[in-house]
């Protein structure tokens, strides 16, 4: 499923993978403003309780995605660069895309935990609400919330080192880099 080098255009990853990235990236960014915007709202008010249920509905769904979404990259792979990447630049993309994987999971993880663990329902838009399948323990809840607050930092710090590797594989090197995902 990957696309073959030629002169005519860079290789690009499939629809279906773009479709994932940029899906996600903006579940994560509202997920983001969610959450922090929650924590800026009166305790108790119904509109922090909203703001909070939309929180873990965006994280939910994140969680969901991202399994279908590493399935299908094991399967289709990545297509080759236009311009081969030096070695460190090589090693600090998969490092990248690996911790942005492994927050993409472990930041719903621990909402749920934190939520659960706090005997919280977990919605997922007013729709239905997940099972809790973890014990009501507040030990728990607080090391999942302590854990939550980590990774959303983590995560923002991921994030704007992926932003500014995509800014300087498009300004600096002109390298085709950003053309791969680009729908």
């Amino acid at each position: 499923m990957t696309m073959a080098i030629s002169s005519a255009s860079p290789p690009t990853y499939d629809r279906v993978q773009r479709m994932f990235h940029w899906v996600m990236a903006a579940i994560i960014f509202l997920a983001i403003a969610a959450g922090v915007g929650a924590t800026f709202l009166e305790k108790g008010s119904p509109e922090r309780a909203q703001m909070f249920m939309i929180h873990r509905s965006l994280g939910m769904t994140a969680l969901t995605l991202v399994a279908f979404r590493v399935i299908y990259r094991l399967i289709a792979g990545a297509p080759p660069y236009a311009v081969p990447l030096g070695r460190l630049t090589n090693l600090a993309a998969h490092a990248g895309h690996l911790a942005l994987y492994i927050l993409m999971i472990a930041l719903p993880v621990t909402g749920y935990l934190l939520t659960a663990a706090a005997g919280r329902p977990v919605p997922w838009f007013g729709l239905f609400e997940w099972p809790n399948i973890a014990p009501q323990d507040k030990a728990l809840a607080a090391s999942a919330s302590l854990a939550h607050y980590w990774l959303a930092w983590a995560i923002g710090a991921v994030l704007a080192l992926h932003l500014a590797a995509v800014c300087w594989h498009r300004f600096v090197k002109r390298d085709g880099v950003l053309a791969r995902m680009w729908p």
